[in-house]
């Protein structure tokens, strides 16, 4: 299926489903949805780091410290997290994503780009093999070498604020 066509479930502020729609619609007209984040780090704790590419629908061709992607009509956002894991990463066999917290992404200002954000970490000890369509480049980052990528890279927004906020989750932890 063209990714556009997929169908999402609308969410109101909330999150309570309101309505379904297709993926192309649902970002044409800012309607709220749901994304999973899935911070997926090796044996030796670096965290998964790649470039989108360009044919991406949202935020082509910048860098992500996490794998994700929407959550389908009907599904669960844990059955969501593990798919998009093991389909950006190119593996079998992960263990379930283990949830930590959600937020209401603020559109970094924009009210109609708005989605509710289900912030997951996994480790992944497989062999990654990521899709050539979803991932232009990667590397496993020490969490130092990422820290300070952080100013150097273009990154992904809502990424970025996950990102913000795990880190704020794990100090407070």
């Amino acid at each position: 299926m063209n990714p556009a066509e997929e169908i999402l479930d609308i969410v109101d502020e909330s999150d309570r489903v309101i309505g379904q729609a297709p993926r192309a619609e649902v970002y044409a007209r800012g309607l709220r949805h749901r994304c999973v984040f899935v911070q997926a780090r090796d044996a030796e704790g670096r965290v998964f780091v790649h470039r989108r590419t360009p044919e991406k629908l949202v935020f082509p061709s910048l860098y992500d410290m996490f794998v994700g992607g929407v959550v389908g009509a009907g599904e669960s956002k844990d059955e969501a997290a593990l798919r998009e894991a093991e389909e950006e990463l190119g593996v079998s066999g992960l263990p379930c994503p283990v949830p930590l917290f959600t937020f209401l992404y603020d559109g970094g200002g924009d009210p109609a780009r708005t989605w509710w954000s289900y912030v997951y970490e996994v480790r992944c000890d497989l062999p990654v093999n990521p899709q050539a369509e979803e991932v232009a480049w990667h590397a496993f980052l020490s969490p130092h070498e990422l820290d300070r990528r952080l100013g150097e890279w273009e990154w992904v927004p809502d990424a970025l604020e996950a990102y913000r906020r795990l880190t704020a989750f794990r100090a407070a932890g």
